[in-house]
């Protein structure tokens, strides 16, 4: 049983590390903090800020009790290993075993979360997919993507609800838009953002010759409102339009201008919504998505990155991709930042795509 005392003890110095990193006392004291605000008789006035305010203490308590938890049951299978080791009237080696894998795996999933420590990686996500160079097969590229991504985030336990789209002519889609909701949603997606590369015999061409196709995603943490210090907008500098809705409601969404176009004229920085028949709340949903893609925009450094953001879409072409998926003549998912790769093409089309969004993480260091 010393070998196994020994493993037990490594994965204690492990967690130590950790809850030293993460320092639970002081998130502890953030909760009573938050816990004070909530129990105010004018709390809820401000719905808005009471939602926002009462998921982070939600998500704190979360995060802290998964820890404690954590830690408890490595005490406790120290505690019985090593009782174990002196009695010689039982034999708990194989039962200590499955519990240190399985324990050795829950911790290891909590500590994936770590990785994710930046400003926004807690909040909600927006995610625009746009074809780009490759006709048709772009189109439908776009389509596989989302279906992609919808099978990820259902797998991970996220909300998801599409916000606006354009279809294509033949298949697939134009550009597709949809939120993400969960815990650490932009965390995990972030990976995501940048041009993916399809390669495959493609359905549309009667030779059944090979062919090339790309998609922009773009990955932006939602936003509910700038800060006066990041940017002050005007409302000189705003245009809103409205449009009748082709979106995911139903044949009623398409009878009234429930549609919203908001348009950030000196950027050129546009956001839609035709997610309900409600205007307002279309309108409400707009102004989100615009908020973080202006924030994204005023945090690039540099010109190239704006104008990525400004073009969104034309950048989908040769040699900025960032993941290749190839069908023919093999089979193979390459990320290029990483150099992480595998053959299962199927399964990642299935929504595996945990280790590429490890990697990236491990990578950047983020």
């Amino acid at each position: 049983m010393n070998d196994l005392i020994q493993q037990i003890e490594d994965l204690q110095v492990r967690l130590d590390k950790n809850l030293k990193f993460l320092d639970l006392d002081k998130k502890r004291t953030e909760v009573k903090a938050l816990e004070y605000q909530m129990s105010q008789s004018d709390f809820w006035n401000d719905n808005k800020t009471a939602s926002r305010i009462s998921k982070k203490c939600a998500d704190l308590k979360d995060e802290i009790d998964e820890w404690d938890q954590i830690k408890r049951d490595v005490e406790d299978l120290l505690e019985i290993t090593s009782l174990d080791a002196k009695d010689r009237t039982v034999n708990l080696r194989e039962d200590v075993e499955i519990s240190l894998k399985k324990l050795t795996k829950q911790f290891e999933k909590t500590e994936f979360y770590m990785l994710m420590n930046e400003k926004y990686d807690k909040n909600d996500v927006v995610i625009s997919i746009y074809a780009g160079a490759g006709g048709d097969d772009a189109q439908d590229w776009v389509e596989i993507l989302l279906k992609t991504y919808l099978k990820y985030t259902e797998k991970k336990g996220f909300k998801i609800s599409i916000i606006d789209q354009s279809k294509g002519a033949i298949a697939g889609f134009k550009s597709i838009t949809f939120e993400v909701s969960g815990r650490y949603a932009y965390g995990h997606l972030k990976s995501e953002d940048g041009v993916h590369r399809l390669v495959r015999i493609s359905p549309f061409d009667g030779d059944k010759a090979r062919h090339t196709s790309f998609a922009m995603v773009q990955v932006l943490p939602q936003i509910d409102e700038l800060n006066d210090k990041e940017l002050k907008i005007a409302d000189k500098d705003i245009r809103i339009d409205t449009f009748l809705s082709s979106g995911p409601g139903g044949q009623g969404v398409q009878t009234t201008y429930s549609g919203v176009r908001i348009v950030h004229e000196p950027t050129g920085i546009t956001a839609n919504c035709q997610e309900t028949r409600s205007q307002t709340q279309n309108k409400e949903k707009a102004f989100k998505i615009l908020y973080s893609k202006l924030h994204q925009y005023f945090q690039a450094k540099q010109e190239e990155e704006r104008e990525k953001l400004r073009g969104e879409f034309k950048e989908a072409a040769w040699g900025n991709q960032i993941r290749s998926y190839v069908f023919h003549p093999y089979q193979m998912v390459k990320d290029h930042r990483s150099n992480f790769e595998t053959s299962d093409v199927e399964g990642v089309l299935e929504g595996e795509l945990e280790e590429f969004i490890e990697e990236f993480l491990r990578l950047t260091g983020k």
